[in-house]
């Protein structure tokens, strides 16, 4: 009998062990993430100060080497800690501090077969990957993940504010999935996305009452593809989706192919029971390292740009120098000429018009379309930046003619063929000393740290929309007071455009109307992050815009030393605090049709009196907008300041 009951619990413990849980807490005691094994395969749930935010969710995935999604085992766990200090030159905050604690459990499968899933646990972010060693005899030394099974599964309660997928080859010229689409606000979990494939990253969730929480993904590079989420499934949640088969015209894998040992990239769960963490998160950043040295100093600034408005027409050498002059004008550092330039004035007279530029203290940026092959997008300079002689020697006449940078459009992909294709054109511009950035294109995913000549993406409804529809004018509020606590949280973005003609037309009497105030307009310049700026005036405004107006687009900074929530809720208003040296601007959007008045907490500004840029109400008349106006406000001895909102409005303190 004894014999037997020691058999029986030799066969037990291997199980004993399997189902062992561990815990890895936030340095601050208040994140908790549990990992733990039932019935052969991993889960992890987040709690946050006491209250459910991720429920029981899979981890794991299949490859071409074995599958690590189920019949697991645990052989072993250790714990340590991540401790360091960094700089950036183009993020919400120059010097930023990680402290994570850290947790890797090792898994084998029945074919005793290992990986491992990493998880750093800081005092708002959890961030986790799976670790993949070369197996026995040293092999193999490569593997393909056809897909992983990492779930995202909230409580009931919880409420959407998220953007859809589209398909692939789809939309305009087939150029789509641009990641263009339109957000939704407080949506159930169980609503399917609009086009049926999930949704793209980032994603914001509201835990009911308890708090918020922001799932992305960071340091994706060429060595694997990028990701989104599914659509909802009860009792499973989000799951991690690859890419459509039909991306990039159906070249390349939508699987991703490591060598090993190799990684996947960090999964990021940002949690708070307010807003204030998501907006302030650096964890995109706070898990990847650089992956190359710059070449040169990279110039951050503001560019004007004649498309948004003048279009294609603009496209020629006489209206260039009028948005260069523009950009002199308001001791801006770069105008970006955009699509047809090549045909439209040709590369002799570019170079002359960049010698022009220069002498006027100002450098040109130039679009370029990143075809290839991936669709049907007509626009030249095509066939420039796909392939690595055809870069080099583009960049080459780039860096000779004295420009600053180049926008690429037109990617349409998560693939990883696509991640390379992106990291290929910001390695070749970095040795020719230019500064890159993406239009139709996937969110950043950390580049900011891994590529240093990395300024911005667009990724998400832009400005130009504003040109082409009523209907984007009407949803400009909304937008923008979504970005700051989803895109624009993890990732710089390039919105295109501090707006201030009031009409989308040349004359600025035709076309759509703006809806929003001059003061929104010149606030989202504030709240909207990225290192390089459109501001999208015209030369008309120079003699339509109050002196007030100008002086604070040509004193307006774009980076950022430290970055602070005040107040705010996605897709109806934001206030965000940011700090430029010793300079504090305060900076609120309204994205409602109503007035609002607020009560604002700004220990910076305590006992001080400031410069206070706001609306009167809008006349009484169709179309009319609240006019700005710039005086003073008195903030109390505890930080405290009232201010009002007009409908569509904004408003900026500085001092």
């Amino acid at each position: 009998m004894k014999k037997t009951i020691l058999f029986a619990l030799f066969f037990l413990a291997p199980l004993m062990v399997a189902e062992a849980e561990h815990t890895v807490v936030s340095p601050d005691g208040k994140l908790t993430v549990t990992i733990q094994m039932t019935g052969g395969k991993a889960f992890y749930h987040v709690d946050y100060d006491g209250h459910e935010m991720i429920k029981n969710s899979a981890l794991g995935f299949v490859s071409n080497i074995g599958d690590f999604s189920k019949e697991l085992r645990e052989v072993s766990s250790k714990t340590g800690q991540v401790d360091k200090t960094y700089q950036m030159a183009q993020a919400k905050a120059s010097e930023i501090t990680y402290h994570a604690n850290q947790l890797e459990v090792t898994y084998q499968n029945s074919k005793d077969q290992t990986m491992s899933v990493i998880f750093q646990v800081s005092d708002h972010d959890v961030a986790f990957r799976y670790t993949i060693p070369r197996q026995k005899d040293d092999n193999p030394k490569c593997a393909v993940i056809y897909r992983e099974v990492s779930a995202f599964d909230f409580p009931d309660v919880t409420t959407t504010f998220l953007c859809p997928q589209i398909g692939p080859m789809t939309g305009w010229e087939r150029t789509k999935p641009s990641y263009e689409e339109e957000y939704t606000a407080d949506v159930p979990m169980a609503t399917k996305s609009q086009f049926g494939l999930g949704y793209t990253f980032p994603c914001l969730f509201r835990i009911g009452s308890e708090g918020w929480v922001l799932v992305g993904e960071t340091g994706v590079s060429s060595a694997y593809c990028a990701s989104r989420l599914s659509d909802y499934e009860a009792g499973k949640g989000y799951t991690i989706a690859f890419p459509e088969k039909g991306e990039y015209n159906g070249f390349g894998s939508e699987f991703a192919a490591i060598s090993l040992p190799g990684a996947t990239p960090w999964r990021t769960i940002t949690v708070g029971t307010t807003l204030k963490p998501i907006v302030e998160t650096t964890i995109a950043y706070d898990v990847v390292d650089p992956v190359y040295e710059a070449t040169a100093p990279f110039q951050p600034g503001r560019y004007t740009w004649s498309w948004l408005i003048w279009q294609d027409n603009s496209i020629n050498y006489d209206d260039q120098v009028k948005f260069i002059d523009l950009a002199s004008e308001m001791g801006f550092e770069f105008c970006l000429v955009d699509n047809w330039w090549d045909r439209n004035i040709g590369r002799e007279r570019m170079a002359q018009l960049s010698r022009y530029a220069q002498s006027k203290n100002v450098k040109l940026m130039l679009w370029y379309n990143s075809n290839g092959f991936a669709n049907d997008a007509p626009q030249t300079p095509r066939d420039r930046m796909s392939t690595a002689y055809a870069r080099d020697r583009e960049m080459k006449w780039l860096q000779s003619i004295g420009a600053a940078g180049i926008k690429v459009d037109f990617f349409g992909s998560d693939k990883q063929e696509t991640m390379r294709l992106y990291e290929d054109i910001l390695a070749d511009a970095n040795r020719y000393g230019l500064q890159v950035i993406f239009h139709g294109c996937t969110m950043p995913r950390g580049w900011e740290r891994m590529y240093p000549n990395y300024v911005a993406s667009e990724a998400a409804l832009a400005s130009e929309n504003v040109y082409f529809t009523q209907h984007h004018c009407d949803k400009e509020g909304f937008e923008l007071t979504m970005h700051p606590f989803s895109r624009n949280a993890m990732g710089a973005f390039d919105w295109g455009g501090v707006i201030m003609n009031r009409r989308m037309s040349k004359d600025n009497a035709s076309r759509n109307y703006r809806r929003t105030s001059d003061t929104f307009e010149m606030a989202s310049g504030i709240v909207i992050q990225t290192a390089v700026n459109c501001v999208a005036m015209q030369p008309n405004n120079l003699t339509e815009l109050q002196p007030f107006e100008l002086d604070f687009l040509r004193g307006m900074p774009t980076t950022w030393d430290e970055t602070r929530f005040i107040d705010g809720y996605p897709t109806r208003y934001v206030v965000l605090a940011r700090r430029h040296g010793s300079d504090w601007y305060v900076a609120g959007l309204n994205g409602t049709n109503e007035v609002m008045n607020l009560t604002l907490d700004l220990p910076m500004f305590a006992g001080q009196t400031v410069s206070y840029y706001t609306d009167r109400p809008a006349a009484k008349v169709e179309n009319a907008l609240p006019e700005p106006e710039l005086r003073t406000l008195k903030v109390d001895k505890k930080g405290r300041a009232k201010v009002t909102l007009q409908s569509m409005g904004g408003m900026v303190m500085k001092k």
